[in-house]
């Protein structure tokens, strides 16, 4: 039995596999690689059960476990700096979008790629089927782009520890989240919006 009776949870078998299969969609889409996102997965989860008597209740179970887990995969994520694993000029990529092609010199919307009308957003925030089909637009992004959007959108960070992590200055993470909402927006478009997932 578990020395903190708010952690009991993380002794119950089932609750754990359904934790785990969160932990590990989370950390696979932020890391991108299978193995590390394991690692991370087993280290949260053992730094939970080793530290449990520290859970206050101040928040659900599954969101301090979830907040471990974001503390390895920037653990993650340094280690990646440090080795220089990954170039940070995202600008040679193949699916690198067009930024300036989308707006009119004005800075609005140009005609041919103004969005379209999404009809209701909070219903389709409501569906389960979106999500999948937003995980799907995610991974479907740049890397340094998606990394950075998810950090700070997703992981709440700020943008300024977004930047520390990535090693860029603010003007080049503002762009690599107008590249990824850009990305998202248009993969939504086609994949939802447009009727393959909206009228499901």
């Amino acid at each position: 039995m578990p020395p903190n009776a708010a952690a009991a949870d993380l002794f119950d078998a089932d609750y754990v596999q359904r934790l785990r299969r969160d932990m590990m969609r989370f950390a696979h889409l932020q890391l991108r690689d299978e193995h590390q996102a394991e690692d991370a997965v087993q280290e949260a989860l053992a730094a939970a059960l080793a530290g449990c008597e520290r859970f206050a209740s101040r928040a659900s179970l599954k969101t301090w476990v979830l907040g471990i887990l974001k503390n390895k995969i920037l653990d993650i994520f340094r280690q990646r700096a440090r080795r220089r694993e990954q170039g940070l000029d995202d600008g040679a990529e193949a699916n690198q979008i067009d930024i300036q092609g989308h707006f009119d010199e004005t800075g609005h919307w140009a005609e041919e790629t103004r969005p379209a009308d999404w009809g209701s957003p909070e219903q389709a925030l409501a569906s389960r089927q979106f999500w999948v089909v937003f995980e799907a637009c995610l991974t479907r992004l740049p890397e340094v782009p998606a990394r950075a959007f998810m950090m700070r959108e997703l992981m709440g960070l700020e943008t300024l520890d977004v930047c520390r992590e990535l090693g860029i200055n603010a003007n080049h993470c503002g762009v690599l989240m107008h590249r990824a909402r850009l990305g998202l927006r248009a993969c939504l478009a086609e994949r939802w919006f447009n009727g393959e997932g909206a009228s499901a």
